[in-house]
């Protein structure tokens, strides 16, 4: 190529300023939203996991490494001397390098210390005995107790000058101001506790102390410490509970010898908290792999050289992290397909900007090649050009990502917005590339109705069918979890491509069958609109891939949010049977019924009588039987859904001697057959039933086994409510519970609704979710407007000059809305096909109940995809809107400047 006088890259950005503005806002929009999808993942994940590790107990969340107790054969004046302090420091500093090796430690709410493991019964009178049984206490050594706690009233424990040993008769201790208030111990008081071959241990209570953060680990860890329980001895069914206080007494660090004395199995113990703001979920294999090691592997091992060779190591944090893991492996999957799908629309938009300054400037590069450039040559030069706008601007993007989402890996960021940036700088070469390897000056027609697929483009195809297919066929039988590959992510995509194939292949044929009839109307603009509409670019397979693509994955995404959502209804009713429930214990006040009724928002109650420990004939097993109205349930089932009936099919019957009708679970039916059977009431009344009507599901009571019958018919103590089912659009909540008081628990299905969202992994995939489906819509507007502008000076200068031969503005509106409808109406109705289309073959392997429940215990059963209209409809129409607003506003500012104006530019370019 010959030398050119001005540099090449400031030259061409000067010529097209806007066009070079224009692609760096593209490639810094795309490359920021790239950026951002794994580092917003990134944060939800990491606060899902901190939040799971904070909702679980610090007993489980924490490392805890104990000594078993001594053997007989043991040096007892060894064990005492490394029950002391300094022992204790030095084991705990060598512990903690190994597990804070391995896993994030909160040093500042670890403990160590010498405990007892048994409890140990005080037989002082003057404690509390709530049934005649003495209280019993747990003995604790821990450390740190000045730090972590306040005195209200004493000074903390000391011990003697001498050392304390195994048969030392009196030490101090302190205790918290709950167990205090139980056991009624204040400061002076003296508690006697038994000892093994020697008097009793007097403990001296020298202080009451109230915890500083009582439910951080130092204390939650082990809650007895903190907070006495009134525990119950077992005893048999029916008879009067015993009932003592468990509490602990704190000793001073130094008195942790004195334990060896008593029966209550003393041990060393080093508690290590976990750190539950440090910990990733992209370190949650790494995390599992170090508690794998520390509970019996490597871990273990040095613990047990470091500390002793008896020394145990516990802790659920596996447990809680396998949780964890299970919830996002079922999450994930439905993430990834959003993001894969408005991946591929972004990127196909990147090359068909690249496609569109190709097409642009074909004549100048065919001219260059027909001068004597190398293909090298140029595409290094186009690259040059596109790279120093691409670059810049794919790292501003970058750096907005990373400065919006602070807090997360920056590496998967990086990568996503470097390959952005590359298929921006690359796109135009490529292109340019591919279209003048050959030199030409003129390539003839490159339209829909001349072109020929190649032998390569059918292979391509078949491909691509293929993989669809198999895509397809994985994600129905595998299901989207975590154990499929990635082919299945891109199930959805992939039925884009194949759909956009097809419509690209069958497209000129129902123009070529409307082009004839169109010829015999009066007027010339309809057939001209067909004719233009069938020489469209043969090229036109990539915006039709990112409509098709955006709106299948809008069907998929809008599908997933809707059974999301009837999920979560669904769990909801189930768990009320209506729109609020009101349940007592008992029989509920014979006034209480009108009061409710009363209370704003409330249109109508269903009054039910349940006895759950309702008899069968044999008095071995029990159910649940629910006395309802059938007029006032049989309106409410059919309302909520939940097994609606005829109400005349569980009416009484008139005859006295006629058995109740029933309405029963299939279990229930099954069991007891079609013939009448004798079920006995809680109040001691027999009653004889029959099924009826066999239903799944009753919104009365929830389970595999129960009956409903007409309560007229029982007792009327067991006819009594104990329940209230009530319906209504806005019931507030804050009147129904006045008005129920502490007659009974009131639970509306809108609170029941909201705690099953109880994961910010739920929420975050979520807004995710929604985002992603929201940038690839717009991406797909984006698509059709460039390709729409691909052709716009072509059909600026075709109405300038159909003008000079009499065509009026409204004529030109007319055409260029009739040209693109075909196109536009192709990608709507071919998108709202695939995309139920998709949803309907994806739907079988698709269960959403992961991201509606969670966790959550839930009543309901396994949810699947189901097509959402608005999905469906809202994009296909906005397609519609975009390319004939797009034509419309093409036409009006065509208008505006003139023919004159509009062919002296043709000509001039």
């Amino acid at each position: 190529m010959n030398t050119v006088p001005a540099p090449w890259v400031r030259t061409r950005l000067r010529t097209a300023p806007g066009a070079a503005c224009a692609l760096a806002l593209l490639v810094a929009l795309t490359a920021c939203l790239a950026a951002a999808f794994p580092r917003a993942v990134d944060r939800y994940e990491d606060s899902s996991l901190r939040h799971d590790l904070r909702q679980a107990a610090p007993a489980r969340t924490g490392v805890l490494l104990t000594t078993g107790q001594p053997d007989f054969g043991v040096d007892l004046e060894q064990w005492q001397q490394e029950m002391r302090p300094g022992p204790l420091r030095e084991l705990h500093d060598k512990a903690l390098g190994i597990v804070g090796g391995r896993l994030p430690v909160d040093r500042a709410q670890s403990a160590y210390g010498v405990r007892t493991t048994e409890s140990i019964e005080v037989p002082d009178p003057w404690l509390p005995r709530p049934t005649g049984m003495a209280p019993q206490v747990y003995l604790a050594a821990q450390h740190g107790l000045g730090d972590h706690s306040r005195l209200r009233t004493g000074r903390l424990p000391r011990a003697s000058d001498t050392p304390v040993t195994a048969s030392t008769g009196r030490v101090e201790a302190v205790v918290t101001a709950e167990t205090a208030d139980a056991l009624r111990i204040e400061a002076g008081s003296v508690l006697h506790v038994p000892r093994v071959g020697r008097g009793p241990l007097a403990v001296h209570v020298t202080g009451i102390l109230a915890p500083r953060d009582p439910d951080g680990a130092y204390w939650a860890t082990q809650p007895v410490l903190r907070t006495p329980s009134l525990m119950k001895v077992p005893g048999p069914p029916g008879g009067d509970i015993d009932k003592y206080w468990l509490g602990a007494l704190l000793l001073a660090p130094d008195a942790g010898p004195v334990l060896l004395g008593t029966a209550g199995h003393p041990v060393r113990y080093w508690q290590f908290a976990s750190d539950t703001g440090a910990p990733h979920a992209h370190d949650l294999d790494r995390l599992a792999s170090a508690v794998a090691a520390l509970e019996s592997g490597p871990g273990l091992r040095e613990v047990r050289s470091a500390v002793g060779p008896a020394t145990d190591v516990s802790t659920d944090l596996d447990e809680v992290f396998a949780s964890f893991d299970r919830l996002r492996s079922g999450i994930g999957p439905l993430v990834t397909v959003a993001a894969v799908g408005t991946g591929t629309v972004a990127g196909v938009v990147l090359l068909m900007a690249g496609g569109l300054a190709a097409d642009r400037r074909r004549a100048e590069l065919a001219l260059l090649r027909a001068r004597g450039a190398s293909l090298r040559g140029l595409a290094g030069r186009l690259l040059a050009e596109t790279a120093v706008v691409a670059v810049p601007a794919g790292a501003l993007g970058l750096a907005a990502a990373l400065l919006a989402l602070p807090g997360a890996r920056p590496l998967p960021a990086v990568l996503a917005g470097v390959a952005v940036t590359a298929v921006g700088c690359a796109a135009l070469p490529l292109r340019a590339a591919v279209a003048h390897r050959a030199v030409h000056v003129h390539g003839g027609r490159r339209d829909v109705a001349s072109a020929r697929p190649s032998r390569r483009r059918t292979v391509a195809e078949l491909t691509a069918v293929v993989l669809a297919a198999g895509a397809v066929e994985t994600l129905r039988r595998r299901g989207a979890t975590g154990t499929a590959d990635d082919l299945v992510s891109l199930a959805p995509v992939l039925v884009g491509v194949i759909a956009a194939l097809i419509l690209v292949r069958l497209y000129p044929l129902p123009l070529r069958a409307l082009a004839r009839p169109a010829s015999r109307l009066r007027g010339a603009v309809g057939h001209l609109a067909l004719a233009r509409a069938g020489r469209t670019s043969a090229s036109a397979v990539l915006p039709l891939l990112a409509l098709l693509t955006a709106l299948t994955t809008a069907a998929f995404g809008g599908s997933v949010l809707t059974g999301v959502a009837d999920t979560r209804d669904r769990a909801a009713v189930l768990t009320t049977g209506a729109d609020a429930r009101v349940e007592g214990e008992g029989p509920l006040p014979r006034g209480l019924p009108e009061k409710v009724r009363r209370a704003p928002g409330v249109e109508a109650v269903a009054e039910v009588s349940i006895a759950y420990q309702a008899r069968t004939s044999n008095g071995r097993q029990t159910l649940p039987v629910a006395g309802v109205d059938p007029a006032a349930y049989a309106e409410l089932a059919a309302r909520t859904g939940l097994g609606a009936f005829d109400a005349g099919a569980l009416r009484q019957p008139e005859g006295e001697e006629e058995p109740l009708r029933a309405l029963a679970s299939p279990s229930a039916a099954e069991r007891f057959g079609t013939e009448p059977f004798r079920v006995r009431m809680e109040d001691g009344t027999a009653v004889i039933l029959k099924v009826a009507v066999v239903r799944g599901l009753t919104p009365a009571v929830s389970g595999e086994e129960f009956l409903v019958v007409d309560r007229s018919g029982l007792s009327p103590e067991a006819a009594r409510p104990t329940a209230l089912l009530l319906t209504g659009d806005r019931i507030d909540a804050g009147a129904l519970r006045r008005a129920t008081g502490e007659a009974g628990s009131v639970h509306l299905r809108g609170e029941e609704r909201a705690r099953y969202v109880d994961s910010p992994l739920q929420t975050g995939a979520e807004r995710v979710y929604t985002a992603a489906v929201a940038a690839g819509a717009g991406y797909a507007v984006l698509a059709l407007l460039l390709s729409l502008l691909r052709a716009a000076p072509e059909r600026a200068a075709l109405l300038a000059r159909l003008r000079t031969m009499g065509l009026t503005r409204a004529q030109g509106r007319r055409l260029l809305v009739l040209e693109a409808l075909p196109q536009a109406a192709l990608a709507a109705a071919g998108g709202a096909l695939t995309g139920w289309a998709a949803v309907r073959l994806l739907a079988p392997g698709i269960d959403v109940t992961t991201i509606a429940l969670a966790s959550s215990a839930s009543p309901g059963s396994a949810a699947g995809l189901r097509t959402d209209p608005w999905s469906l409809a809202v994009p296909t129409a906005s397609v519609l809107v975009v390319a004939v607003g797009v034509a419309v506003a093409q036409a009006w500012w065509s208008g505006r400047r003139g023919s004159v104006r509009e062919l002296r530019a043709g000509d001039s370019g």
